[in-house]
Protein backbone atom coordinates (compact mmCIF):
# COMPACT_ATOMS: atom_id res chain seq x y z
CA UNK A 1 0.00 0.00 0.00
CA UNK A 2 1.45 3.40 -0.73
CA UNK A 3 1.73 5.75 1.50
CA UNK A 4 -1.14 8.32 0.07
CA UNK A 5 -3.49 5.06 0.48
CA UNK A 6 -2.68 5.28 4.38
CA UNK A 7 -4.37 7.10 7.17
CA UNK A 8 -2.48 7.63 10.45
CA UNK A 9 -4.39 7.93 13.47
CA UNK A 10 -2.33 9.93 15.66
CA UNK A 11 -2.86 10.71 19.85
CA UNK A 12 -1.69 13.39 21.04
CA UNK A 13 -0.35 14.93 17.75
CA UNK A 14 -0.20 18.33 19.31
CA UNK A 15 1.65 17.49 21.62
CA UNK A 16 5.96 18.09 21.70
CA UNK A 17 6.72 15.23 19.62
CA UNK A 18 3.42 15.10 17.86
CA UNK A 19 4.00 18.65 16.70
CA UNK A 20 7.49 17.83 14.78
CA UNK A 21 5.79 14.56 13.43
CA UNK A 22 2.57 15.47 11.49
CA UNK A 23 4.04 17.66 9.15
CA UNK A 24 6.76 15.30 8.28
CA UNK A 25 3.79 12.48 7.78
CA UNK A 26 2.10 14.81 5.42
CA UNK A 27 5.19 15.57 3.49
CA UNK A 28 5.47 11.76 3.28
CA UNK A 29 2.05 11.83 1.48
CA UNK A 30 0.59 10.31 4.90
CA UNK A 31 -2.99 11.21 5.34
CA UNK A 32 -3.73 11.99 9.15
CA UNK A 33 -5.86 12.37 12.09
CA UNK A 34 -4.92 13.61 14.83
CA UNK A 35 -6.83 13.41 18.05
CA UNK A 36 -5.39 15.87 21.36
CA UNK A 37 -7.21 17.28 23.77
CA UNK A 38 -4.95 20.66 22.53
CA UNK A 39 -4.59 21.66 26.53
CA UNK A 40 -1.37 23.76 25.35
CA UNK A 41 -2.84 25.81 22.76
CA UNK A 42 -4.28 25.47 19.66
CA UNK A 43 -1.49 26.32 17.26
CA UNK A 44 0.88 23.74 17.73
CA UNK A 45 0.05 22.28 13.88
CA UNK A 46 -0.63 25.70 12.86
CA UNK A 47 1.98 25.18 9.61
CA UNK A 48 0.02 22.50 8.79
CA UNK A 49 -3.74 23.38 9.79
CA UNK A 50 -5.13 23.97 6.10
CA UNK A 51 -3.65 20.86 4.77
CA UNK A 52 -5.89 18.30 2.70
CA UNK A 53 -4.93 15.42 3.88
CA UNK A 54 -4.91 16.75 7.95
CA UNK A 55 -7.85 16.32 9.85
CA UNK A 56 -7.76 17.47 13.46
CA UNK A 57 -10.05 16.29 16.26
CA UNK A 58 -10.56 18.62 19.44
CA UNK A 59 -11.15 15.60 22.28
CA UNK A 60 -10.43 12.44 24.86
CA UNK A 61 -9.06 9.43 24.31
CA UNK A 62 -11.13 8.14 26.76
CA UNK A 63 -14.27 8.48 25.07
CA UNK A 64 -14.67 5.36 23.37
CA UNK A 65 -17.65 6.89 21.19
CA UNK A 66 -15.42 9.21 19.95
CA UNK A 67 -12.54 6.66 18.98
CA UNK A 68 -15.08 4.29 17.05
CA UNK A 69 -16.10 7.26 15.08
CA UNK A 70 -13.14 8.43 13.86
CA UNK A 71 -10.56 5.26 13.96
CA UNK A 72 -12.82 3.46 11.32
CA UNK A 73 -10.61 4.34 7.57
CA UNK A 74 -7.71 4.59 9.21
CA UNK A 75 -5.15 1.86 8.52
CA UNK A 76 -2.01 2.54 11.46
CA UNK A 77 -2.12 4.34 14.89
CA UNK A 78 0.83 5.88 16.83
CA UNK A 79 -0.07 6.42 20.18
CA UNK A 80 1.65 9.64 22.18
CA UNK A 81 -1.42 10.55 24.06
CA UNK A 82 -0.52 10.98 28.37
CA UNK A 83 0.46 12.90 31.20
CA UNK A 84 3.41 12.75 30.21
CA UNK A 85 6.26 13.01 33.14
CA UNK A 86 5.98 12.31 36.94
CA UNK A 87 5.01 15.45 38.48
CA UNK A 88 1.78 15.97 36.27
CA UNK A 89 0.89 12.21 36.75
CA UNK A 90 0.75 12.71 40.47
CA UNK A 91 -0.94 16.19 40.66
CA UNK A 92 -4.05 14.33 39.83
CA UNK A 93 -3.04 10.48 39.79
CA UNK A 94 -6.81 8.82 39.70
CA UNK A 95 -6.95 11.19 36.06
CA UNK A 96 -3.70 10.52 35.21
CA UNK A 97 -3.99 6.54 35.74
CA UNK A 98 -7.82 7.04 33.57
CA UNK A 99 -5.63 8.11 30.92
CA UNK A 100 -2.34 6.52 30.81
CA UNK A 101 -3.74 3.05 31.58
CA UNK A 102 -7.23 2.51 32.20
CA UNK A 103 -7.78 3.91 28.55
CA UNK A 104 -5.20 1.80 26.76
CA UNK A 105 -6.86 -1.39 26.71
CA UNK A 106 -10.31 0.08 24.80
CA UNK A 107 -8.19 2.06 22.96
CA UNK A 108 -5.77 -1.07 21.36
CA UNK A 109 -9.19 -3.11 21.42
CA UNK A 110 -11.25 -0.93 19.22
CA UNK A 111 -8.08 0.03 16.78
CA UNK A 112 -8.17 -3.62 16.15
CA UNK A 113 -11.91 -3.80 15.96
CA UNK A 114 -11.91 -0.85 13.55
CA UNK A 115 -9.46 -2.37 11.13
CA UNK A 116 -5.70 -0.40 12.04
CA UNK A 117 -3.50 -2.97 10.91
CA UNK A 118 0.07 -1.48 13.09
CA UNK A 119 -0.41 0.60 16.22
CA UNK A 120 2.96 1.51 17.82
CA UNK A 121 2.88 2.60 21.22
CA UNK A 122 5.14 5.37 22.67
CA UNK A 123 6.59 3.92 26.05
CA UNK A 124 9.16 5.10 28.08
CA UNK A 125 12.73 4.35 28.77
CA UNK A 126 11.99 5.67 32.45
CA UNK A 127 10.25 2.09 33.17
CA UNK A 128 13.20 0.82 34.23
CA UNK A 129 13.43 3.26 37.22
CA UNK A 130 16.79 3.37 38.91
CA UNK A 131 20.04 0.91 37.73
CA UNK A 132 23.51 0.86 37.84
CA UNK A 133 23.54 -1.12 34.96
CA UNK A 134 25.99 -0.64 32.28
CA UNK A 135 23.70 -1.90 29.37
CA UNK A 136 20.34 -1.37 29.98
CA UNK A 137 18.49 -3.65 27.44
CA UNK A 138 15.37 -4.31 26.62
CA UNK A 139 15.46 -7.52 29.02
CA UNK A 140 16.42 -5.13 31.83
CA UNK A 141 13.74 -6.08 34.63
CA UNK A 142 11.17 -3.03 34.79
CA UNK A 143 11.42 -1.61 38.80
CA UNK A 144 9.31 1.68 38.24
CA UNK A 145 9.70 4.19 41.17
CA UNK A 146 6.74 6.61 39.93
CA UNK A 147 3.26 5.42 39.01
CA UNK A 148 3.57 7.80 35.93
CA UNK A 149 6.67 4.62 35.13
CA UNK A 150 4.70 1.69 36.22
CA UNK A 151 1.71 2.63 34.09
CA UNK A 152 3.55 3.02 31.06
CA UNK A 153 5.28 -0.45 31.34
CA UNK A 154 2.36 -1.76 32.58
CA UNK A 155 0.37 -0.67 29.13
CA UNK A 156 3.31 -2.92 27.13
CA UNK A 157 1.98 -6.36 27.87
CA UNK A 158 -1.63 -5.09 27.40
CA UNK A 159 -0.69 -4.32 23.89
CA UNK A 160 1.06 -7.54 23.15
CA UNK A 161 -1.92 -9.57 23.97
CA UNK A 162 -4.22 -8.52 21.25
CA UNK A 163 -1.24 -8.96 18.41
CA UNK A 164 -2.29 -10.77 15.44
CA UNK A 165 -1.03 -11.57 12.36
CA UNK A 166 -3.57 -8.47 10.65
CA UNK A 167 -2.71 -6.96 14.05
CA UNK A 168 0.99 -5.57 14.00
CA UNK A 169 1.53 -4.02 17.55
CA UNK A 170 5.40 -2.69 18.15
CA UNK A 171 6.38 -0.34 21.69
CA UNK A 172 9.33 2.17 21.65
CA UNK A 173 10.88 3.00 24.94
CA UNK A 174 12.40 6.44 24.09
CA UNK A 175 15.14 8.17 25.91
CA UNK A 176 14.71 11.83 26.72
CA UNK A 177 13.91 13.97 23.71
CA UNK A 178 15.43 17.17 23.38
CA UNK A 179 15.39 19.84 20.31
CA UNK A 180 13.02 22.42 19.04
CA UNK A 181 9.25 21.94 18.14
CA UNK A 182 6.37 24.05 17.18
CA UNK A 183 4.86 22.66 20.68
CA UNK A 184 8.03 23.38 22.55
CA UNK A 185 8.86 21.86 26.14
CA UNK A 186 11.06 23.74 27.91
CA UNK A 187 11.28 21.23 31.13
CA UNK A 188 13.29 18.28 29.84
CA UNK A 189 16.44 18.59 31.02
CA UNK A 190 18.36 19.90 27.72
CA UNK A 191 15.76 22.27 26.83
CA UNK A 192 15.71 22.83 30.60
CA UNK A 193 19.45 23.92 30.53
CA UNK A 194 19.57 25.68 26.81
CA UNK A 195 16.79 28.02 28.03
CA UNK A 196 18.40 29.08 30.93
CA UNK A 197 21.43 29.55 29.44
CA UNK A 198 20.18 31.66 26.23
CA UNK A 199 18.12 33.49 28.71
CA UNK A 200 19.75 33.84 32.24
CA UNK A 201 23.87 33.64 31.68
CA UNK A 202 24.33 30.51 34.27
CA UNK A 203 22.46 27.25 34.68
CA UNK A 204 22.18 25.54 37.70
CA UNK A 205 22.57 22.13 37.80
CA UNK A 206 21.02 20.22 41.07
CA UNK A 207 23.28 17.34 41.82
CA UNK A 208 24.48 16.11 38.25
CA UNK A 209 25.74 12.45 38.67
CA UNK A 210 22.90 11.14 37.33
CA UNK A 211 22.50 9.47 34.22
CA UNK A 212 19.92 10.26 31.36
CA UNK A 213 19.76 8.86 28.17
CA UNK A 214 18.45 11.35 25.32
CA UNK A 215 17.57 11.76 21.62
CA UNK A 216 17.20 14.63 19.44
CA UNK A 217 13.25 15.50 18.62
CA UNK A 218 13.72 15.01 14.45
CA UNK A 219 15.39 11.57 15.15
CA UNK A 220 12.20 10.39 17.16
CA UNK A 221 10.13 11.56 14.18
CA UNK A 222 12.74 9.47 11.28
CA UNK A 223 12.26 6.45 14.05
CA UNK A 224 8.18 6.99 13.92
CA UNK A 225 8.56 7.52 9.70
CA UNK A 226 10.57 3.77 10.07
CA UNK A 227 8.21 1.97 11.76
CA UNK A 228 5.62 2.82 9.68
CA UNK A 229 7.79 1.68 6.17
CA UNK A 230 9.15 -1.94 7.88
CA UNK A 231 7.59 -5.02 7.07
CA UNK A 232 5.59 -6.51 9.60
CA UNK A 233 7.55 -9.41 10.44
CA UNK A 234 10.66 -6.91 11.69
CA UNK A 235 8.86 -5.02 14.64
CA UNK A 236 5.72 -7.28 15.49
CA UNK A 237 5.53 -7.86 18.92
CA UNK A 238 8.87 -6.44 19.84
CA UNK A 239 10.30 -3.55 22.49
CA UNK A 240 13.06 -1.71 21.81
CA UNK A 241 14.79 1.09 23.43
CA UNK A 242 15.53 4.52 21.12
CA UNK A 243 18.21 6.87 22.67
CA UNK A 244 21.66 8.07 21.52
CA UNK A 245 24.11 8.91 24.33
CA UNK A 246 23.68 8.62 28.05
CA UNK A 247 25.56 11.19 29.38
CA UNK A 248 25.37 12.69 33.15
CA UNK A 249 23.22 16.00 33.65
CA UNK A 250 26.68 17.63 34.87
CA UNK A 251 28.22 16.78 31.62
CA UNK A 252 24.63 17.52 29.74
CA UNK A 253 25.56 21.27 31.46
CA UNK A 254 29.27 21.01 30.69
CA UNK A 255 28.12 20.80 26.55
CA UNK A 256 25.53 23.48 26.66
CA UNK A 257 28.14 25.40 28.10
CA UNK A 258 30.06 24.77 24.99
CA UNK A 259 27.61 25.19 22.42
CA UNK A 260 26.74 28.53 24.19
CA UNK A 261 29.96 30.11 24.13
CA UNK A 262 30.89 29.38 20.82
CA UNK A 263 28.13 30.91 19.26
CA UNK A 264 28.24 33.94 22.14
CA UNK A 265 31.83 34.05 22.79
CA UNK A 266 32.02 37.66 24.16
CA UNK A 267 29.75 35.47 26.70
CA UNK A 268 30.68 33.19 29.75
CA UNK A 269 28.23 30.49 30.81
CA UNK A 270 28.10 30.30 34.57
CA UNK A 271 27.48 26.85 36.11
CA UNK A 272 25.80 26.45 39.53
CA UNK A 273 26.50 22.95 40.73
CA UNK A 274 23.47 22.12 44.15
CA UNK A 275 22.08 19.55 45.98
CA UNK A 276 19.52 17.34 44.64
CA UNK A 277 16.85 14.78 46.24
CA UNK A 278 16.37 13.43 42.53
CA UNK A 279 17.93 10.18 42.59
CA UNK A 280 16.19 8.93 38.77
CA UNK A 281 19.46 8.11 37.25
CA UNK A 282 20.12 5.18 34.57
CA UNK A 283 21.50 4.96 31.18
CA UNK A 284 19.57 2.77 28.34
CA UNK A 285 21.48 0.60 25.06
CA UNK A 286 20.27 0.62 22.20
CA UNK A 287 21.92 -1.98 20.38
CA UNK A 288 19.02 -3.74 19.50
CA UNK A 289 17.60 -1.01 17.41
CA UNK A 290 20.14 -0.64 15.43
CA UNK A 291 20.85 -4.45 14.91
CA UNK A 292 17.72 -5.16 13.94
CA UNK A 293 15.88 -2.11 12.49
CA UNK A 294 18.99 -0.27 11.27
CA UNK A 295 18.15 2.70 12.66
CA UNK A 296 20.95 5.05 14.30
CA UNK A 297 20.30 8.43 15.49
CA UNK A 298 22.29 11.26 13.52
CA UNK A 299 21.90 14.03 15.89
CA UNK A 300 23.25 14.86 18.75
CA UNK A 301 23.32 16.85 21.85
CA UNK A 302 24.87 19.88 20.37
CA UNK A 303 22.72 19.74 17.69
CA UNK A 304 19.61 20.30 19.38
CA UNK A 305 21.50 22.92 21.57
CA UNK A 306 22.04 24.31 18.66
CA UNK A 307 18.34 23.87 17.36
CA UNK A 308 16.98 25.53 20.23
CA UNK A 309 19.66 28.55 20.43
CA UNK A 310 18.35 29.03 16.52
CA UNK A 311 14.27 29.29 17.53
CA UNK A 312 15.14 31.47 20.92
CA UNK A 313 17.05 34.00 17.99
CA UNK A 314 14.70 34.02 15.69
CA UNK A 315 11.20 34.70 18.18
CA UNK A 316 9.91 31.30 18.27
CA UNK A 317 9.97 31.14 22.02
CA UNK A 318 8.64 34.59 22.92
CA UNK A 319 8.46 34.43 27.29
CA UNK A 320 10.35 31.38 27.55
CA UNK A 321 11.09 31.54 31.16
CA UNK A 322 7.69 32.23 32.70
CA UNK A 323 4.71 31.26 29.84
CA UNK A 324 3.16 27.96 31.33
CA UNK A 325 2.74 26.39 28.22
CA UNK A 326 6.58 25.75 27.79
CA UNK A 327 5.42 23.89 31.11
CA UNK A 328 3.48 20.79 31.62
CA UNK A 329 3.10 21.01 35.20
CA UNK A 330 2.53 24.91 35.03
CA UNK A 331 0.10 24.34 32.32
CA UNK A 332 -1.32 22.23 34.19
CA UNK A 333 -1.84 23.90 37.14
CA UNK A 334 -3.43 26.72 35.46
CA UNK A 335 -5.76 24.98 33.61
CA UNK A 336 -6.99 23.39 36.57
CA UNK A 337 -6.91 26.73 38.73
CA UNK A 338 -8.94 27.73 35.91
CA UNK A 339 -11.61 25.08 36.00
CA UNK A 340 -12.06 25.62 40.02
CA UNK A 341 -12.62 28.94 39.23
CA UNK A 342 -14.83 28.92 37.11
CA UNK A 343 -16.53 25.98 38.60
CA UNK A 344 -17.44 27.82 42.17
Amino acid sequence: MRNGERVVFVTGGAGYVGSALIPKLLEHEFKVKVLDLYMFGDDALSSVADHVNLVQIKGDIRDEKLLKQHIPGCTDLIHLACISNDPCFEMDPQVSKSINYDAFQPLVAISKECGISRFIYASTSSVYGVSEAENVTEDHPLIPITDYNKYKGLCEPVLFQMSSPEFTTVAIRPATVCGYAPRQRLDLTVNILTNHAINTGRIKVFGGEQMRPNIHIQDMVDLYLLLLDLPAAKIAGKVFNAGFENHRVKDLAAMVKTVFEHRFPERKLEIETVPSQDIRSYRICSDKIRRELGFLPKRSIEDAVNDLIDAFQSGKLPNSMNDARYFNIKQMQEKQRHTAGASR
